[in-house]
């Protein structure tokens, strides 16, 4: 089932992100027969794999509103009616699903100092887009769990990148950040990308193509003009 999975989710530019078997803490809800998941697979991408998928499908089109989100129930709601999988969303709420503490679970990711999960190899240029609860219980491959990269770092240059510095050791101070992106001097970030999360050393292989980063970008600003 896992191959399989992998094979499909591939197809959209996706990735399986790991998976653990749920205890009582991790609040996990139920199946829609009543019964308890025994499994829980994270899905979502890595690097820019997905934004030409995402891109040539027509979402942007089609959706006025939130056009990845719901491009990515198109894609995934299918899938997991096909692998008998019940599948959740990090927008479905409130009350919201514990996303990343499910993620900690399934992988070696750690909070870094831009308050936004960093991974050892894919650094900051990662997400995850949905869970899938299976009733089965699933040999999954043992997380290679590791330090948070962060604790080596002695400059921390996504702290000292920002033009404005609305990163802080208390976490991101929006309404700056908005601000500058949206006015005049803010090109740079709104056209290629957060310049601090941009600076981060780690997994710079992996970035998002300008193009994925600008329409997150003005996904950002929408939200708060």
């Amino acid at each position: 089932m896992l191959a399989a999975l992998k094979d499909a989710l591939a197809a959209a530019g996706m990735a399986l992100r790991g998976g653990f078997a749920p205890e009582s803490g991790d609040l996990v809800p139920l199946l829609d027969t009543g019964a308890t998941a025994r499994t829980v697979l994270l899905i979502g991408n890595v690097g820019g794999a997905m934004w030409q998928p995402f891109a040539a499908s027509g979402a942007q089109d089609r959706y006025a509103a939130d056009p990845m989100d719901r491009w990515t129930r198109d894609v995934l709601d299918p899938l997991a009616a096909a692998f008998g999988a019940k599948p959740l969303y990090p927008s479905d709420g409130p009350p919201y699903h514990p996303f990343q503490r499910w993620a900690a679970r399934a992988e070696a990711v750690h909070v870094s100092p831009l308050r936004i999960f960093i991974h050892p190899a894919y650094g900051l240029w990662h997400a995850y887009r949905a869970a899938f609860l299976v009733a089965e219980a699933l040999r999954l491959p043992a997380p290679a769990f590791a330090d948070s990269p962060c604790l080596t770092c002695a400059d921390r240059p996504c702290l000292s990148s920002c033009p404005v510095g609305a990163f802080t050791e208390n976490g991101l101070d929006d309404l700056r950040c908005a601000r500058h992106v949206d006015g005049p001097g803010g090109a740079e970030c709104r056209d290629n990308g957060c310049l601090a999360r941009r600076a981060c050393p780690v997994g710079r292989g992996h970035a998002y193509p300008p193009q994925q980063m600008a329409f997150h970008m003005e996904a950002f600003l929408a939200r708060r003009r």
